[in-house]
């Protein structure tokens, strides 16, 4: 029988993932667990879920693993005609805008759910959801993937706008391990990405160095 839609075979490898993207004044925080799995056998234990497509604009993947490396090669080449035309670097929602027209434009054949985050000079920092099937939707944070289920409530929470970057550094390291910590997909390490106007930061939180809210009353 043939069915609509992306190839819902197990054996696919993909990111069964927790992505999320915080904006404060002055650039981005993005973070992602580092579990790829095909099936119930997990086949990368620390993949970067965090690609640049942009000196100062990157996308967190989450879906199929080969659909989402495909478009963001996409992205990057057509940025870096557009920024060849401009004389200048792309803007965010420049890039939003073309991740969605690629995945609106393939929804029937993509797996793909994506956040596009970044700084420019005229918009500041700028969180973007496109989501499976496409759409772009601009929120102050953005979480996405399978664990994102399991944080929503946290995430309603304790998000308070203003926060600085240490705070959304923070917040995004708690809300990604207790994804991990409860989503069987998810896993492995943290992987941050700071953007600001000076630069982009990078960091990886080990297994060891996971915060770990349930202490209190799990063993």
């Amino acid at each position: 029988m043939e069915t609509w839609g992306p190839s819902t075979d197990v054996q696919d490898p993909a990111l069964g993932t927790t992505i999320m993207a915080v904006e404060f004044d002055g650039g981005v925080v993005m973070g992602a667990d580092s579990r790829t799995s095909t099936g119930t056998y997990v086949a990368n234990r620390v993949s970067d879920k965090i690609t640049s497509v942009g000196d100062k604009i990157f996308v967190c993947r989450s879906g199929s693993a080969a659909d989402t490396q495909a478009v963001v090669d996409i992205i990057r080449l057509y940025l870096q005609m557009h920024s060849l035309e401009i004389n200048k670097e792309p803007e965010v929602p420049t890039a939003a805008n073309l991740l969605n027209q690629v995945c609106y434009s393939n929804k029937d054949r993509l797996m793909a759910g994506m956040i596009c985050a970044g700084y420019d000079e005229r918009n500041g920092g700028k969180v973007f959801s496109v989501p499976l099937g496409g759409g772009v939707f601009e929120h102050p944070f953005v979480i996405g993937g399978s664990g994102s289920g399991y944080i929503y409530g946290f995430c309603d929470s304790n998000f308070r706008k203003g926060m600085s970057k240490q705070e959304c550094q923070q917040f995004v390291k708690n809300a990604v391990s207790l994804a991990m910590w409860r989503d069987g997909s998810s896993g492995g390490v943290i992987r941050l990405v700071t953007i600001t106007k000076d630069g982009v930061e990078k960091e990886m939180v080990s297994g060891e160095k996971l915060p770990h809210l349930a202490q209190g009353w799990c063993p």
